[in-house]
């Protein structure tokens, strides 16, 4: 009786056990997943998107369910990205010491499921741009190429920071065309093309800096990249010529939009973390590369948005309808 006793013990701690290990499991591939690609680092293309639709504002009131689609549609975009960059990647990725304990290499993400997570995200992000407008939906193929070629252009150019800026500018361009569902003035496109074009060299000057890890890697394996054309010294000077053009674009967008006084504060502040990024990573010290990567600029893409939202709120009075 007590032998029977202790089985039913164990057989109970045994079901009980396994909803939860289930979980975890079912937690720890969630995980794996949003480390695949970079879930955090949405923090970089959003709040632009978000400041472009909060430039459109006052000509085009942006409703809750536009403004719902349109995030799904980035996530999707970008999830799509990321994942098609770690499949197109994966050689790169085994044979970098810096990356081989990625997902893909290591083997906690298949490739079967990594390549199933991209044609998912960009079925999402084309459905997302269907509910948006007809102009969206058309053009959603058009940005998954674009998208999708950043990450073989390491394979044949050293401008392939431009390309990674091109697909990232897509985000404030695509925001404010989900937005501007009447007819278009071409004459208010010259906001997000500004916007836009301040994106392509800010991602492509931080990007400089963050391919500064890979740089003996990238020459061995014969990839391409701006340090292994000029040199770190040449690159960082690049790098700081690429973001003088991000904060002429961003006063292009204050003038052509008639922004105030809050916007050119807001410039100002991210002029100066640009100013602060070049400072902590010099040609003799790159041990503050991924302070610079991702905490300012993270500062500069929220704080743009918050600075661009509060003019626009104080100026025009706009709200969402």
């Amino acid at each position: 009786m007590e032998r029977l006793e202790g089985m039913n013990r164990i057989e109970w701690a045994t079901q009980t056990q396994q909803p939860v290990s289930t979980k975890m499991a079912l937690f720890a591939k969630i995980k794996n997943y949003a480390s695949l690609v970079r879930f955090s680092h949405t923090i970089f293309a959003l709040p632009f998107a978000f400041a472009s639709i909060t430039l459109a504002w006052p000509k085009h009131p942006v409703t809750w369910r536009e403004l719902l689609w349109i995030v799904v549609a980035m996530i999707g975009a970008r999830t799509a990205a990321m994942g098609f960059n770690r499949l197109a990647d994966r050689k790169f990725d085994a044979l970098n010491p810096r990356t081989d304990q990625w997902e893909l290499p290591k083997g906690t993400v298949k490739v079967w499921e990594a390549g199933l997570l991209t044609a998912a995200a960009a079925l999402i992000f084309v459905f997302a741009a269907y509910q948006l407008n007809w102009l969206c939906f058309v053009l959603s193929p058009v940005a998954l190429a674009v998208i999708f070629f950043y990450s073989l252009t390491k394979r044949f150019t050293w401008a392939s920071h431009l390309f990674l800026g091109l697909a990232l500018s897509l985000a404030p361009i695509g925001a404010w065309l989900a937005v501007a569902n009447s007819p278009i003035d071409l004459r208010e496109l010259f906001v997000p093309l500004y916007l836009g074009l301040a994106v392509v060299f800010w991602l492509a000057g931080f990007d400089i800096i963050y391919s500064l890890q890979d740089r003996e890697f990238d020459h061995a394996q014969g990839l391409s990249s701006i340090p292994v054309r000029f040199g770190v010294a040449g690159a960082l000077h690049l790098s700081s010529i690429f973001h003088l053009c991000t904060i002429a674009f961003l006063a292009a967008v204050g003038l052509t939009a008639q922004l105030g006084v809050i916007y050119w504060i807001g410039c100002i502040a991210v002029s100066a973390v640009l100013l602060w990024e070049h400072c902590i990573v010099r040609p003799d010290d790159l041990s503050r590369i991924n302070r610079a990567f991702f905490d300012l600029n993270a500062y500069v893409s929220i704080g743009y948005f918050l600075v661009t939202l509060a003019d626009v709120a104080v100026t025009y009075g706009a709200g969402i309808g």
